[in-house]
């Protein structure tokens, strides 16, 4: 179906949805690399006009990728909950952003309607939306998590120690993790990207993980970010895993280009679960996303990239995660080419997550051939903290070591803590305070001497 719309007599024509969503896109490389961006500002003006002109319920008779060819489009059919819908679905796409700023709209009314929206749907409002809205709305919906300790309560920031090493050598990543730790870091997770995918290396990365989680008792949950067919096969052995991660995008092809299906996370979604960690019921699942993944895949079928990222969404609730983050700035300027849309990037994929029920942090990060530098980095960790996000990502001085991209310290998350008053999750909190790491404010007070005599060379050894 074909829309326009017209701005001083100058009609402006767009053939499809896929057409006008990528055209009302604020501006993006990754887009323009694709073909399908806006000409320039009052194209894309004239698209944001219609858009927010457009009915809820278009989105229900056009699909932008046809679900007869991809189960991604096929699984966001069946998770649509019609009843839930009804409650907004009088609603034009401008409107819905008016009744999602209302101060009557809260978490209840937010939480009742998770199921009764599309990922296009919400792609199309968060590109009619001001930051200042997507982060106003962000914060009112509130996800929580729970393995050995809770995530996502309002008013609380989690953080991933990420002690990566470029050779996965025990003692290095002993050693940050423990640098991390040090500064009050991991209660969302103590989580490794692996160099190398072997079962081998795989089992020996999640028990050391776990030893250090066990020798000091921490309330966390730890992780190897190796592919999920490896962490299958480790699973089989009786490794100690705590959670499955793997990277998923927005369509079946891009998610083939990854390697896996549907059915294949359902199959590390069993296998975590036979393992029985953490406590009843708990959230079993990490998967990481990011803008472009599906261009750079040759598998975005002309839709903008911000919509595919919103349809990785969909992928990600179906197994009812622990965490999901946007690696937001880490595929590089061919997709978000500065700091500015790296910033608009991480609240946009954050609002969307947040709506569609998913306990959302973000990466907040940049590749050093991005014109972006770290003060981009502390304007969007400060607008996040605002907008309630679950949990960022920290490695030590803001420079992974492992993956090449500069990500945030640990240092930034005590600026978290202290200055914008985000304590950690309130098990890891009390525990940081047990073992005399932070006084009764929560502020650090110094190095327990269990912590530095684990750090130390015999214990490392």
């Amino acid at each position: 179906m074909a829309y326009s719309t017209t701005i001083e007599r100058t009609l402006f024509r767009f053939r499809d949805l896929k057409d006008l969503l990528a055209k009302a896109t604020p501006e993006r490389s990754g887009d323009q690399l694709a073909g399908i961006a806006a000409a320039g500002p009052v194209e894309r003006l004239a698209a944001q006009m219609a858009l927010a002109d457009l009915p809820l319920k278009a989105f229900l008779s056009e699909e932008v990728i046809s679900s007869d060819h991809d189960e991604v489009s096929a699984l966001i059919a069946r998770q649509f909950d019609a009843s839930a819908f009804a409650r907004i679905s009088s609603l034009t796409v401008g409107e819905f952003r008016e009744w999602l700023l209302k101060p009557e709209t809260g978490q209840r009314q937010l939480e009742a309607i998770t199921y009764g929206i599309t990922p296009e749907m919400l792609a199309a409002v968060s590109k009619i939306m001001r930051l200042q809205d997507l982060i106003a709305v962000a914060a009112k919906r509130q996800v929580v998590t729970r393995f050995r300790n809770t995530i996502g309560l309002a008013g609380r920031l989690s953080t991933r120690n990420q002690p990566n090493h470029p050779t996965d050598d025990s003692r290095g990543i002993a050693a940050s993790a423990i640098d991390g730790l040090l500064m009050g870091s991991g209660d969302a997770v103590i989580g490794v990207n692996p160099a190398t995918d072997s079962v081998e290396d795989y089992v020996r990365i999640v028990s050391l993980l776990d030893e250090i989680r066990d020798r000091l008792s921490i309330p966390t949950q730890t992780c190897c970010l190796g592919h999920v067919t490896t962490a299958i096969q480790a699973a089989e052995t009786g490794a100690p895993i705590d959670l499955m991660f793997q990277s998923v995008a927005g369509s079946q092809k891009a998610n083939e280009g990854f390697g896996i299906n549907l059915a294949l996370l359902k199959e590390a979604q069993d296998a975590a679960r036979s393992l029985k960690r953490g406590m009843p019921g708990a959230n079993l699942m990490y998967f990481e996303t990011g803008q472009g993944a599906a261009l750079s895949a040759d598998a975005h079928f002309g839709v903008d990239q911000q919509t595919m990222e919103t349809r990785a969404y969909a992928v990600a609730r179906e197994f009812d995660p622990l965490l999901v983050n946007t690696v937001v700035g880490f595929i590089g300027p061919e997709y978000l080419f500065n700091g500015k849309q790296i910033i608009r990037a991480g609240l946009e994929d954050h609002f969307c997550g947040k709506l569609l029920g998913l306990p959302m942090g973000v990466d907040v990060c940049y590749t050093n051939h991005a014109d972006a530098d770290q003060e981009d980095m502390d304007t969007l960790l400060t607008l996040l903290c605002a907008a309630n996000v679950n949990f960022v990502i920290t490695v030590p001085g803001a420079d992974d070591i492992m993956l090449n991209y500069q990500s945030l310290s640990h240092h930034d998350a005590i600026y978290c803590r202290e200055t914008l008053g985000r304590p950690p999750a309130p098990e890891f909190e009390a525990w940081l305070r047990d073992i005399g790491l932070t006084n009764d404010a929560g502020a650090l007070s110094g190095a327990p001497a269990m912590l530095t005599h684990y750090f130390s060379e015999a214990a490392l050894a």
